[in-house]
């Protein structure tokens, strides 16, 4: 099942758009959210030196009928809030989509990782065109089960390569280096990583 990022580009009116914009240096990790009724509920962990201005800004917005301070430590608050304009929820909402949490605003943008078949991945970005939010997609990697792909001597010789390095780029570990690790013949090590390794490619591009 594929995973992908995206950057989403809020829109201006929105008011986590328009503070998060006017205190860049600050951070909004949404925690937790869900719709209710027609407005949306979430816990936001806000991170920034201006904490104070930030939470008096939030605080004077229309569109936050609720704002009820959790924890506070040093630079940073843990806060409950309902508003009346959850574009992003709404977005995930009508596509079906589980959004993973948390997720991260900075300066208007919010960095989303999701997985999900890519005929809902494709339901959820038509539906930040129809809210008009602009993004833009890191990364669609499609993701692989080793468990059901790879025998258990397999994921062990994979493992093993992986920890001493066999895959960093420059190579910390030779092949015979790996094979001695792993307690077999060098030609032995070189045939069950390439048959890991073409399982795992077909299985991603297919």
């Amino acid at each position: 099942m594929p995973r992908a990022k995206l950057h989403i580009t809020l829109p201006d009116e929105v008011w986590i758009a328009e503070i998060s914009s006017a205190y860049p240096d600050a951070e909004f990790r949404v925690l937790a959210a869900f719709p209710a009724d027609e407005t949306g509920v979430g816990l936001l962990e806000i991170t920034s030196p201006k904490l104070p201005t930030v939470v008096a800004d939030m605080e004077d917005r229309e569109d936050i009928v609720c704002l009820d301070l959790q924890q506070a430590s040093g630079e940073s608050a843990l806060m409950e809030f309902e508003t009346t304009a959850p574009l992003l929820l709404f977005s995930v909402q009508e596509s079906g989509l589980p959004l993973e949490l948390p997720f991260t605003i900075i300066d208007g943008e919010a960095e989303v990782e999701l997985t999900a078949s890519r005929d809902r991945l494709s339901a959820f970005t038509a539906q930040l065109e129809a809210f008009e939010m602009d993004f833009d997609v890191e990364y669609v990697r499609e993701m692989v089960n080793s468990e059901s792909l790879l025998t258990q001597r397999q994921r062990e010789l994979l493992n093993a390569a992986v920890e001493e390095g066999y895959y960093d780029t420059p190579r910390e570990c030779s092949l015979t280096e790996l094979a001695e690790q792993a307690g077999v013949a060098k030609s032995t090590a070189s045939e069950t990583l390439h048959r890991v390794e073409e399982k795992i490619i077909k299985e991603y591009c297919g």
